[in-house]
């Protein structure tokens, strides 16, 4: 066990917060140590530390870089093997209650409520062997593109995530973010078709983004879409950079911008109001964000923010696992894939845990 990981066991026994991550593509792992128990939030975003915001609240909390440590090592070799996890046997009353959901999500959408709804559910799983250090190098090792986590605070519990999907970047004023959206499952071919569903609802996921930011931002680049591997799956993937016109408008763009189309829906209010009515549980932090805030950890520059959407997590209560999943429903959405859909998103998890 390292420096960093003895320093982990010490902190999560003291139950004292830390956070603890890995960057895309980054050999750098950074953990960042509270000295205090205290739940802090944030007032304007200008404070600096490793910011973890729910889905649905305007009270965001974070860790404070003033009043943490912080310990950064090199990843490790790792050579885990992974045994190959296929979907288990199905959970009728989960899948007809989120086929359900979805049906309804389709309903509103011909009528005319949104246009995009991004749907969701839980899943728990038993966990035999859970072993912090285990789990977050296995995620490091599956998935080396995405940004793996693990936080913890005694007050909100303890989250993992291994998230393929930017927020935004931040430096100085040059911002940068991402439309992500559609998802199949990678197959021996590199070679990917997309049906006009997906292409549709990556569209939506870019629309968003670019009216968000207009009127805020100058020089506005956007990229055309591309497909991109994350894990086992693939997506569609635009890359929007821009100038923010002011330091101030920074805070504006990530309330406005937050949560994102991907997560939520189009037009975001509506889409929001319908998630929070028929999903039946709480979201909590799963597709809210998370990451550096007016802060590199590792080199300690400031004025920079590296903030990515909370996708593809779990949260862990006692002997368990929660997977949060969820799928983006459009008017041609059919419940039975979008089911489907959630199943593959989950192996993601599910492989470091089983």
């Amino acid at each position: 066990m390292t420096d960093l990981f003895i320093k982990v066991k010490i902190q999560h026994e003291q139950q004292l917060p830390f956070a603890l991550y890995c960057k895309p593509n980054s050999d750098r792992i950074v953990g960042l140590f509270q000295q205090n128990d205290h739940l802090y939030f944030l007032e304007n975003f200008k404070e600096t530390g490793f910011v973890f915001a729910p889905f649905d609240s305007v009270a965001i909390p974070y860790i404070p870089q003033l009043y943490s440590d912080v310990i950064v090592e090199k990843v490790g070799d790792l050579d885990f093997y992974f045994e190959k996890i296929t979907a288990s046997s199905t959970d009728d009353e989960a899948k007809n209650a989120f086929e359900d959901l979805v049906q309804k999500g389709v309903n509103a959408i011909k009528n005319s409520q949104f246009q995009k709804v991004v749907l969701s559910r839980k899943e728990t799983v038993i966990l035999n062997d859970f072993d912090l250090e285990t789990v977050f190098k296995k995620l490091t090792q599956s998935y080396p593109t995405a940004f793996n986590y693990c936080f913890y605070h005694p007050k909100i519990g303890m989250w993992f995530g291994a998230t393929p999907e930017q927020f935004l970047k931040i430096n100085e004023k040059s911002i940068q973010t991402v439309a992500l959206a559609g998802t199949q499952l990678v197959a021996n071919s590199d070679k990917i078709n997309w049906n006009e569903k997906e292409i549709q609802e990556q569209r939506l996921v870019t629309d968003f983004i670019t009216a968000g930011l207009e009127g805020r931002v100058t020089d506005m680049i956007v990229s055309s879409p591309y497909s991109v591997k994350a894990g086992n799956l693939w997506h569609i993937k635009t890359d929007v950079t821009a100038t923010a016109k002011s330091k101030k408008a920074i805070g504006e763009i990530i309330s406005v911008l937050h949560p994102t189309s991907a997560v939520c829906g189009l037009p975001k209010e509506n889409a929001k109001e319908f998630i929070l009515e028929n999903e039946q549980y709480d979201r909590e932090y799963y597709s809210g964000f998370l990451g550096e805030l007016n802060i590199d950890l590792a080199s300690f520059r400031t004025k920079q923010s590296d903030l990515f959407v909370n996708l593809r997590c779990m949260k862990i209560v006692e002997n368990t696992a929660e997977l949060f999943i969820g799928c983006g429903i459009t008017k041609d959405s059919i419940p039975a894939d979008e089911f489907l859909e959630t199943v593959n998103k989950s192996m993601t998890m599910k492989k470091c845990i089983l």
